[in-house]
């Protein structure tokens, strides 16, 4: 079993530096880090305006790619600073707002096409790309890691609320982005074939505009010789999205060695909706035999030790475990925004998930510790 290089990409809200108001800030934003940055750093123009993304680079050790998240973080906050905004790490909007859609060619076609579900998005995901030796084994991957992905999702809830209003849902991001015809989860693929074949249908039937649409909880990615795990909500603590990433990478070492049994879509579908509706605050399904309802955090931990050989050749597991530890102490960032609501209004959750400008440089494993 070999230690993978493991990726990052994160999406952000831009707010008010001083109001709880969403700021269509986000194309400047980009441009400003990326003149700043230089070569060094990949930010990237999301679908709305008062959105921005960053993207890491590959690392082979948790802590370069620790050291990269805090950096490119810290780049967009202070680009946002110089522009009156703020960098709010939610996967939905807490608060009443709108945004407009982002000048872009492509994203006009999509606002075109998709119409009331393009017009509703306004997420914000954490995307972990964990390298393969070739299509084939990515496909292994994919099928191989879906009956763990509802517990991923559920260790990165960050999304209890949207427009003012409490959903009831840990990650509501969950339930807004599904609405996408391409997004969820996928029945297994016989190989990379098949895979290939399923993409490409539908983009001829126009589900999908271009492979970049496909948004299946895993997928290949478009650009990089990488399997894309898309479940988790995006995470204010550096800590916290390192250790998903390590999460995540020994997560595809384990099941490319030992594949796991195919469970059906309709079933993961169930196992995913009550990640998001309650995160790590209730049971979730455990899907190693017939699915049956454990509670997170044994499931979280039954994942943990699943994957431990993996943990151990990239010499993680006590990071990854004191990690898991934490998150059902302290808990998730659904459980830190309600918490933060409760001593005020909606509006102080997205204080709560303010990424602070002062430290944002060196914030990073503070929480993984």
């Amino acid at each position: 079993m070999r230690k993978r290089s493991v990726g990052v990409e994160e999406e952000f809200l831009l707010f008010d530096a001083s109001t709880p108001r969403l700021v269509d800030v986000g194309p400047d934003v980009v441009a400003a880090a990326e003149r700043a940055a230089g070569d060094d750093a990949q930010f990237e123009k999301e679908l709305k305006k008062a959105q921005a993304e960053l993207g890491s680079k590959p690392a082979d050790d948790l802590a370069d790619l620790e050291r990269d998240l805090a950096e490119q973080r810290g780049g967009l906050v202070e680009a946002a600073a110089a522009r009156g905004a703020r960098l709010v790490a939610s996967g939905t909007c807490p608060v009443p707002g709108s945004t407009q859609t982002t000048e872009d060619p492509r994203y006009r076609q999509m606002a075109h096409r998709f119409a009331a579900i393009e017009r509703a998005q306004l997420t914000c995901a954490m995307h972990v790309h964990v390298d393969v030796d070739s299509d084939e084994e990515g496909v292994a991957a994919i099928n191989g890691v879906a009956p763990w992905l509802p517990v991923l999702l559920a260790l990165s809830a960050n999304s209890p609320f949207a427009g003012g209003t409490d959903t009831g849902y840990a990650s509501y991001r969950r339930v807004v982005w599904n609405s996408w015809p391409t997004a969820d989860v996928t029945a297994s693929f016989a190989d990379a074939a098949d895979y290939q074949q399923t993409v490409q249908m539908l983009i001829d039937t126009g589900a999908a505009r271009d492979p970049a649409m496909i948004y299946f909880d895993a997928r290949l990615s478009a650009n990089y010789p990488t399997v894309e795990i898309r479940v988790c909500d995006v995470v204010a603590d550096v800590g916290d999205a390192v250790a998903l990433a390590g999460l995540c990478r020994a997560l595809v070492s384990t099941v490319v060695e030992h594949r796991p049994r195919r469970v059906r879509p309709e079933v993961l579908r169930a196992a995913a909706w009550r990640a998001a509706r309650f995160g790590m605050t209730g049971e979730l399904v455990d899907l190693r035999g017939a699915p049956r309802l454990v509670t997170a955090g044994q499931l979280a931990d039954d994942l943990v030790a699943y994957v431990g050989d993996a943990l151990d050749v990239a010499g993680e597991t006590h990071r990854i475990t004191d990690w898991v530890e934490m998150i059902k102490e302290r808990g998730t960032g659904a459980q830190r925004q309600r918490a933060a609501a409760t001593e005020g209004s909606v509006a102080a959750a997205v204080d709560a998930m303010t990424l602070p400008q002062a430290s944002s440089r060196s914030r990073g494993s503070t929480s993984s510790r």
